[in-house]
């Protein structure tokens, strides 16, 4: 094996932590690498001290640390559209985003300049070469895979990029770190976005974004006004509590017309489609008039069989053999082939 100057994106935690002690045991001159990404702004949210966390691990792993200011990249290019998607009357996954635009962007391209050869992450994920592309794979721990949140990544990036836990499973990591002594070994996992540790996006948005004079109508699919609300971002597609509305069935929410302000609810039957169209499609493949696949819609959904038609201006209609529920525009549409991923859109 060729030993390289391999930066590792270290966050305190376990994972990305036993991604270096890997690298260090394959012999790599590994070295860490985190960014600072948000300073509580306006909110009052205080993440967790990432940068001090990760600081900790590297002096327990005795490798090389640098950290990296990167607030200002992360409020114009996640946070800022992360409020823009849900005022518009989308559900954003701002994880995806971050990955291609800071933490396979910026943090690689600080890597670089270190004289790194690679950025590897802790990822639940693999890299295949397939003729002369680079493809995602699922990682073999499928409880854990996070192939989904790379679907965006360029060809540039998969080459210089390294997922050392992708043939691993969580309890192994956990095993492995715990054999060294290290103090993350039992650490829990963070399931919250990154800049909303207590998940409370909707108090989020109302103290980071203009969300005043924002009330509206709640109104059933049939035209009839049920009743108002106090802000359309509250809500979100297949959303069932909180509507506040005695109906004779169960209502959901079926769509947002943000335009209008109005939030259109509805038994759980019109929550089904058959088709839908992305937007900003990324390709590992070269891209295709017609490909059969198997279709994730949101992180924890299983693939369901469709076809992808490609269309103009990097957009794709998606058809399923079957009716899908909870279709959410803003969120991502990431297509398979197997356990590969060979491209994926936005959802409109």
């Amino acid at each position: 094996m060729i030993k390289k100057r391999i930066a590792v994106a270290m966050s305190g935690g376990v994972d990305s932590t036993v991604a270096a002690v890997l690298l260090k045991e394959q012999g790599h001159d590994v070295i860490g690498v985190t960014m600072r990404l948000w300073d509580g702004g306006t909110s009052g949210a205080t993440p967790n001290d990432v940068v001090a966390e990760a600081a900790k691990v590297a002096r327990q792993l005795d490798i090389p640390f640098h950290s990296f200011d990167m607030t200002a990249d992360f409020r114009e290019r996640v946070v800022q559209p992360f409020c823009g998607s849900y005022l518009a009357g989308s559900t954003p996954n701002p994880c995806i985003i971050c990955n291609r635009q800071l933490k396979f962007g910026r943090l690689l391209e600080e890597a670089e300049r270190l004289g790194a050869d690679a950025l590897a992450t802790g990822h639940y994920a693999r890299v295949v070469h397939v003729d002369d592309m680079i493809q995602v794979r699922k990682g073999r721990d499928l409880k854990k895979d996070q192939s989904y949140f790379l679907f965006a990544l360029t060809q540039n990036q998969l080459r210089r990029c390294l997922f050392p836990l992708g043939d691993i499973s969580k309890d192994e990591v956990r095993a492995h770190a715990a054999a060294l002594q290290l103090s993350v070994a039992e650490k829990s996992e963070s399931q919250d976005i990154c800049f909303i540790p207590d998940g409370d996006y909707v108090r989020f948005l109302e103290s980071e974004c203009s969300t005043t004079a924002l009330r509206g109508e709640l109104v059933h699919v049939d035209g009839q006004v049920l009743g108002h609300h106090s802000g359309a971002y509250r809500y979100t597609i297949g959303q069932r509590k909180g509507l506040g509305i005695g109906w004779s069935e169960p209502l959901y929410v079926i769509s947002i017309d943000a335009a209008e302000q109005r939030v259109i609810v509805g038994e759980k039957k019109y929550l089904s489609r058959t088709e839908l169209t992305v937007c900003h499609t990324n390709w590992s493949i070269p891209e295709p008039d017609v490909l059969e696949a198997r279709c994730r819609l949101r992180y924890r959904h299983k693939e369901a069989p469709a076809r992808v038609e490609t269309l103009p201006g990097g957009r794709a209609r998606i058809v399923f053999a079957e009716e899908e529920q909870g279709i959410t525009p803003g969120q991502a549409a990431v297509f398979y082939l197997d356990d590969r991923v060979v491209g994926g859109g936005w959802i409109e």
